[in-house]
């Protein structure tokens, strides 16, 4: 189990951190038009992200992964006093001068971030639930790209409301508990070589998916 631990976070190296227009965000070098690109597009992948989850549940036999599992579909959804995630990220669109309606209507989300959603989607849909759990370990490497992009909004692009960056406080302590109980998960259900291989792939599908939405964003928005 310590082999496919190391294999699952030695792909931290392909996560999309390291992505060029990451590495220029994190550093303060993109203009508001390309945050507002980035923030406007992202919000595609982030009001899917319960529906992939949802997938995952539609598919999954497990009463007691199913009960955790939900908490996912809550985060982003929201409950009671908490608007959830959605909302957060909506809230952050705002703060960038990007109208929520601009947001929500698809405007000015581009091709490639459409497709690579989409297929994420699907994934979660088609592929057995063990799978698509394993999909979602980016949430491994999640927090410090967080911390550091917290850190980098508050010191570059102060022309941002602080109270707009809410979501990646949140995603600070989220991630690492829901990647604990995703870990959990593949651990338990892929003992055989051929499964640990399966999860890996599943991984690195996730990786291309984010690394291919950063492609798109960049593309859209060059400098």
């Amino acid at each position: 189990m310590t082999d496919l631990v190391d294999r699952l976070r030695s792909q931290a190296e392909r996560y999309h951190a390291a992505h060029p227009f990451h590495v220029r965000m994190n550093a303060g070098e993109l203009s508001p038009e390309q945050i507002r690109g980035w923030v406007a597009n992202r919000f595609h992948y982030q009001e899917s992200i319960p529906i992939k989850d949802a997938a995952i549940l539609s598919n999954c036999p497990d009463v007691t992964v199913r009960r955790r599992w939900i908490r996912r579909i809550v985060d982003h959804d929201g409950h009671d006093d908490d608007a959830g995630g959605i909302e957060a990220w909506l809230q952050l669109a705002e703060a960038c001068g990007v109208p929520r309606e601009e947001v929500t209507d698809h405007r000015h989300l581009v091709p490639g971030v459409r497709f690579a959603v989409g297929a994420y989607v699907t994934f979660a849909r088609t592929k057995p639930w063990v799978e698509a759990v394993a999909s979602s370990l980016t949430e491994l490497f999640a927090p410090d790209l967080m911390a550091d992009r917290l850190a980098a909004f508050e010191k570059y692009y102060t022309w941002i409301d602080p109270e707009g960056l809410q979501y990646f406080r949140n995603r600070l302590f989220q991630a690492p508990r829901d990647s604990e109980h995703a870990l959990e998960v593949v651990l338990e259900h892929c003992r055989a070589p051929e499964d640990e291989q399966r999860a890996y792939d599943a991984l690195a599908f996730k990786n291309d998916v984010l690394w291919s939405m950063m492609d798109a964003i960049d593309r859209a928005y060059p400098e």
